[in-house]
């Protein structure tokens, strides 16, 4: 007979996720995953597997949670280009703020941790960044269609731009005590679509 968890496991996947967005891959040990989430090694790898296993459903879940919102705030009804700006400026927002330097984005802090060497995650990454650009180019056509962006402006390349502003915009807010350093950078892409 099977035994039940005595635990929650949607719980726990969040609470190794919010380990792992502050401390990184590499920083968070076994030890350290048993002792912050309060259940054996053993249950963690009956339920999620390795580390490295519950580190790519942790990146699955914080991807989960934050597509709907930039989903609802680019695919709205009526003018996109203000869209467009509010989800930038929230951007430069979030970056500048004191919860989001010391933790940074999750998908770009995995980019910049394990990119380079880890395939699991680099294709995790990839679709995060595919998914914002083919968001962003979907209103940026929706307002050049709209008359809201001049004609002769590439959507797809404006929204490329703008994905690697937002990711950028995440590295320096993660390290920069100067708030206006995101502000000024998003405001100066903002002028590039008018």
């Amino acid at each position: 007979m099977a035994r039940t968890k005595e635990f929650d496991p949607d719980a726990v996947l969040q609470s190794a996720l919010e380990l792992f967005w502050r401390r990184g891959y590499e920083a968070t040990s076994m030890a350290d995953l048993v002792a912050h989430l309060g259940i054996g090694r053993a249950s963690i790898y009956a339920t999620y597997g390795n580390k490295h296993e519950l580190y790519l459903k942790a990146l699955d879940r914080y991807s989960e949670d934050r597509d709907p919102l930039l989903l609802r705030e680019l695919s709205s009804t009526g003018p996109a280009l203000p869209a467009v700006r509010t989800v930038v400026r929230r951007f430069a927002a979030e970056a500048s703020s004191d919860d989001q330097r010391a933790k940074g984005c999750f998908v770009t802090n995995t980019a910049a941790e394990l990119g380079a060497h880890d395939a699991a995650a680099a294709r995790r990454v990839e679709a995060s960044w595919d998914h914002i650009e083919t968001l962003l180019h979907s209103a940026l056509a929706r307002a050049r269609a709209q008359g809201e962006l001049p004609a002769d402006r590439d959507p797809r390349s404006l929204a490329r731009m703008l994905l690697v502003l937002l990711q950028g915009l995440r590295v320096v807010g993660k390290a920069s005590n100067d708030p206006g350093r995101a502000q000024d950078a998003a405001e100066q892409a903002l002028s590039l679509l008018t």
